[in-house]
């Protein structure tokens, strides 16, 4: 009797591990490695963009594409010391860099301010080096802002939500000014929308876009 209930909770977490232990099926193969870091240069006009980095950057690339205003959010790499970076690199947490999410948005339809609401309630703003099952410096939760006026509000708010006791520990978000922002590899763009089936999009990523979706149904598309 007992094994009924044992088995599929042994089977759950055999699959929720990291992002990166399901990408292995939708890489390309060595030779296209190259070709596939190098996608074509994204070019939004006039609208602003925001970065941000909160653990897997499938699921943040998600959560944010979902809310109005927002054009299209693409998944890289930022904060790190070398040039370049490849996924394997990052993941190997040797390259300083982590999983990010620069966001392309219309301020004349969703402020930053309203970003910076979604980007910590759609996550544990208190773990440090990761969320959820991702663990290291290449998930750790960061906002890189471009101006004073990003960093002042980002910081505003980060000390709003320390000081408002919603959460029993410090919040772990670091704030930095952005140096670079690598795009990653073609095959991680769209992920979560291209991967529906993949075991940790189905079991981490779209369960965490669900949650955001209920806390902020007035900035849905």
């Amino acid at each position: 009797m007992h094994m009924k209930f044992v088995f599929p909770l042994f089977a759950a977490a055999l699959f929720i591990v990291s992002c990166n232990s399901f990408s292995g099926k939708n890489a390309p193969d060595n030779k296209s490695v190259e070709s596939a870091h190098q996608p074509d240069p994204v070019v939004y006009g006039d609208l602003d963009t925001a970065t941000f980095a909160a653990g897997c950057f499938w699921c943040e690339e998600a959560i944010f594409e979902s809310l109005k205003g927002v054009k299209e959010a693409v998944s890289g790499y930022s904060g790190g010391h070398t040039t370049n970076p490849t996924y394997e690199e990052v993941c190997s947490h040797t390259t300083g860099h982590t999983e990010t999410v620069q966001v392309y948005y219309d301020p004349a339809m969703i402020s930053y301010q309203s970003l910076l609401e979604v980007y910590f309630g759609s996550q544990d703003p208190t773990q440090v080096d990761g969320q959820g099952p991702d663990h290291g410096d290449s998930y750790r939760s960061v906002i890189f802002y471009v101006n004073e006026t990003e960093r002042n509000l980002a910081e505003t708010y980060k000390k709003q939500l320390n000081d408002s006791g919603k959460y029993s520990r410090p919040i772990a978000v670091i704030i930095e000014p952005l140096k670079v922002f690598y795009m990653a590899e073609a095959y991680h763009q769209n992920y979560e929308k291209n991967n529906p089936n993949n075991p940790y999009v189905r079991q981490v990523s779209i369960p965490r876009l669900n949650r955001m979706k209920e806390l902020f149904p007035q900035l849905l598309k």
